[in-house]
């Protein structure tokens, strides 16, 4: 049991290895990403906070709404959006009052 718990926590940090050697290739390029965070850095943070199954769902699903037809703009993983309303419902009912 303990050896799969190993394995899933290995290939996490490959992945988040291999994105950090994507952005360094990238580096010196224009930024053509269309939301926030980018997209290598909201599947680092996906890789960071969850399950390597769920966080690689998470990083095929935003890449491919990275196209054209896409406004882009804030888009954090679905656990930050929970905090980011509850915070923004906090601060709409203070305004109410």
């Amino acid at each position: 049991m303990y050896d799969r718990i190993r394995m899933v926590t290995d290939m996490k940090k490959f992945m988040i290895k291999l994105i950090h050697g994507y952005q360094a290739a990238t580096q010196g390029k224009q930024p053509t990403c269309r939301f926030h965070p980018s997209c290598s850095n909201y599947a680092i943070q996906a890789y960071e906070n969850y399950n390597f199954f769920y966080a690689t769902l998470l990083t095929i699903w935003r890449i491919l709404r990275c196209n054209p037809f896409n406004k882009g703009g804030y888009d954090p993983i679905p656990k930050y959006k929970k905090i980011l309303k509850e915070e923004l419902k906090a601060e709409k009912e203070q305004s109410n009052k």
